[in-house]
């Protein structure tokens, strides 16, 4: 009889072990396949391909200055006696604006006068009364102030994208917030050997008030302009191997496709050949993306404007 009894509990010991072995075997295949599902699909967010404006810029700076601009010398060396203009004030042609003493110890001669060769404003007055001056320093700089450009200095690099008319705006550091819309009026015909840049003007417009010689400024060149481009941001671009490429959502599914890039622009970049205006395009977990790998679309970011 107590046989009968150990060999029972035997019995029921073993259906309970295997039906535990059996739901924990079950349990442990459904965690696997469920971590297997998550492991296997990656999350991805994409951003949908636009079309739009699309420039290429350049940026330098510059310093106003007046259209015309002439020196005033003196006819003979000596010492400026006397000096009748300051900074700022208009002359006018063949007006006396200076006289220099060209007396030398033991012989005393007339002053003799330095005349406006133009009529304008005086700009520049390198010396004050008493000073040694002769024949080859200039004595004054008169500019027409009625008539201002920008002048600025292009490196050598850049020069074969610079041409007459080329669009530009102006930013004056003192209203930064104002733009003046211009066009490239002069380029130099030569190169600076020293500074290996290249001499370009811009005129102002006339009666813009805020605009004053002397100033600096800030200059953006339109190099290029583009209507109705493919844009994506930069950011959804790979580079692997000397291959540009991006991934592009079909069906919950990554296509790899290679991309011919175009004018980049504040984070914005032209797409030439490879995407479709409207296409989904990951901005955010391709890094580790390969071709035909499901994913996962946490979320569809705001189309590229």
């Amino acid at each position: 009889m107590r046989t009968r009894s150990v060999f029972a509990i035997i019995i029921i010991l073993l259906v309970v072990i295997l039906i535990g072995g059996g739901i924990w075997a079950f349990l442990k295949s459904a965690a696997s396949e469920a971590e297997k599902e998550e492991v296997i699909l990656p999350a991805v967010r994409v951003v949908e391909a636009d079309r739009g404006s699309v420039a290429d810029i350049f940026q330098t700076n510059g310093e106003v200055v007046s259209a015309s601009s002439v020196d005033t010398y003196a006819d003979v060396r000596g010492i400026l006696a006397r000096l009748y203009v300051e900074l700022g004030d208009y002359v006018r042609a063949n007006q006396v604006i200076a006289e220099v003493d060209p007396s030398q110890p033991g012989l005393t001669y007339a002053l003799s006068p330095v005349r406006a060769r133009v009529s304008g404003t005086i700009t520049s007055l390198p010396f004050d009364r008493g000073d040694a001056v002769n024949t080859q320093l200039s004595i004054a700089t008169i500019g027409d102030l009625s008539s201002l450009q920008v002048e600025a200095a292009i490196p050598e690099r850049y020069i074969s994208r610079i041409r007459i008319g080329l669009p530009a705006d102006i930013h004056l550091e003192a209203w930064p917030e104002h733009s003046i819309s211009t066009r490239v009026s002069e380029i130099s015909p030569v190169v600076d050997p020293a500074s290996r840049t290249l001499r370009v003007k811009l005129n102002i417009p006339r009666g813009e008030p805020r605009a004053q010689a002397g100033m600096y400024a800030e200059i953006i060149l339109t190099i290029e302009e583009k209507e109705d481009a493919v844009e994506i941001p930069a950011d959804a671009v790979l580079r692997r191997l000397g291959s540009v490429f991006v991934f592009v959502i079909e069906n919950d599914t990554a296509v790899r496709k290679p991309v011919v890039l175009g004018i980049s622009q504040d984070g914005i970049v032209e797409v030439v050949e490879g995407v479709e205006a409207g296409e989904d395009v990951v901005i955010e977990g391709q890094s580790f993306l390969e071709d035909g790998a499901e994913v996962r679309v946490l979320q569809e970011l705001q189309a590229v404007s």
